[in-house]
């Protein structure tokens, strides 16, 4: 099932051809949590130069958390996804912000242009319950360089996971 749910993670769009961030249908490509850019592959994981962290994983109805994406290199793009923990489903929905774009179909966010970017700060409001979310996706440095299935570090976290 969770290979199935996979297959619907964000798919970045390529920056080039997508300067206004990942299309909709990003949310059902058929590469799991990839950008669709040809022969161009994620980097791995330990070689990511941004940190993506969450203030928090754990809400209550209407809660805001806020998302950071930010490193010492710049970055042009990013797809990030709110999924519930309990059961993978998308969850929530994302405030609008500067040079962002909402895909509320699959509760996710993407950059609105392709300027470089040193740091990303989103806000994401919890549904009308309480539980535990995860925030996944995928930054961009530039077209043939991105790393994908980034699952943002909380408070209590020691580092990224990566989702199997």
């Amino acid at each position: 099932m969770i290979v199935k749910l996979l297959k619907f993670l964000f798919v970045c769009g390529c920056v080039n051809s997508f300067p206004d961030g990942a299309p909709v249908d990003a949310c059902v490509k058929d590469r799991a949590n990839q950008p669709n850019h040809g022969q161009h592959r994620s980097q791995p994981l330990n070689t990511l130069p941004y940190k993506v962290i969450a203030s928090s994983a754990h809400f209550e109805p209407n809660t805001k958390i806020t998302v950071t994406i930010e490193g010492a290199e710049p970055f042009k793009g990013f797809f990030i996804q709110a999924r519930s923990a309990d059961d993978n489903h998308w969850t929530g929905s994302w405030e609008e912000s500067p040079n962002t774009t909402l895909i509320p179909e699959c509760s996710a966010i993407t950059h609105a242009d392709p300027r470089e970017k040193i740091r990303a700060t989103l806000i994401w409001t919890a549904p009308a319950s309480h539980g535990t979310v995860y925030f996944t996706g995928t930054v961009l440095k530039d077209y043939g360089t991105f790393w994908a299935n980034i699952v943002a570090e909380t408070p209590h976290d020691t580092g990224l996971q990566i989702l199997i």
